[in-house]
Parts: C-alpha cells; structure tokens; sequence
C-alpha cells in the first residue's frame, strides 16, 4: 500500500490545499494528512477546528474515488510523522520559486534523516497557486470576501471566528 504524507497547518484549508489534496489522491493509496500543531504560527482556528474543517473537506473526494483519506495531527519532525503513518511519500505543494528554495532546503534535511522517504512536489491549478492561508485570514479579518479562495462552509467558519459579517 502506497502512503502519502500531505503535511500543513491547514488555518484554514484553501481551495488550494483541496487541489493539491485531489491530486495526491490520485498518487496514492492512502493519503494522511498531517495537521502541524504549531504554537509558533499562533493558528486563528484551534487544532479540533482544522482537523475537523478538513474531515468535512475530504468527505466527498474520500466517498467519489474510495481513497482512504484521514487527517493526523502531530507536533514532531515531519520525518518521524512520516514514519509513524507508515509514509513512503511526502507530498508538498508548490506556488512560486520561494516556496521551492524553502522546500528544496528541507528535501535535503529530511533525505539526511530518513533517504527512505521520497518528498514529491506538486503545483496547484493556475486558479489557486496564488492563495495562502495567511492572506485569507487577512482579507476575512478586514471583512473582504473570500468566496473565492475558501469552501463556503470554510468561509462562514472564518466569518463567525471573526465575528464579522461581509
């Protein structure tokens, strides 16, 4: 059975992380993603809320293609992740050649602990390669629309966490 790791905070889960995660679907047997609990980030959504957010995400692709799909909390090195779920792939997205500097230092650092783990770099759709989490919680915390970068459900999620209507 193949295994990918799809690791991210995830807060919240955008129209490009459910690209990426569709695709991944496509490369693997069971997909596991890995949901970072990282204090440093101070996430606007708590880990239950993300871990949750992207159970009801995946519910429809997991139903249509029969992947196993689940969504794995975890706090360790992403390396040890990887091998607790039992991963062969880790699976990154990609949006612009920052993100690869970024990516191509941490290929290096991972293959140095485990060269038994392949990391595969996949593009989201020229729709969505712009997207960060960061910057929808920006545009939603200054009351903009975010239909576009979010699921409705993940958008009405950012509107009561921010107490605010459009």
């Amino acid at each position: 059975m193949r295994i990918g790791l799809y690791p991210g905070t995830f807060d919240p889960l955008t129209l490009g992380h459910r690209d990426i995660i569709t695709r991944a679907a496509q490369l693997v047997d069971r997909l596991v993603i890995g949901v970072a609990i990282n204090r440093d980030k101070g996430p606007l959504f708590t880990l239950e809320e993300r871990v949750a957010m992207i159970e009801e995400e995946v519910a429809d692709l997991r139903a249509r293609t029969g992947i196993e799909i689940v969504a794995h909390p975890f706090e360790n090195l992403l390396i040890d992740c990887a091998r607790d779920v039992g991963a062969q792939i880790i699976i990154r997205g990609l949006r612009a050649v920052t993100d690869f500097e970024y990516e191509f230092q941490m290929v290096g650092m991972n293959r140095a602990l485990d060269d038994s783990i392949e990391t595969v770099f996949l593009m989201a759709e020229v729709r969505h390669q712009a997207i960060a989490s960061k910057l929808v919680k920006e545009i939603a915390r200054l009351g903009g629309d975010v239909s576009k970068f979010v699921s409705p459900a993940i958008r009405e999620a950012l509107i009561a966490k921010m107490g605010q209507r459009p």
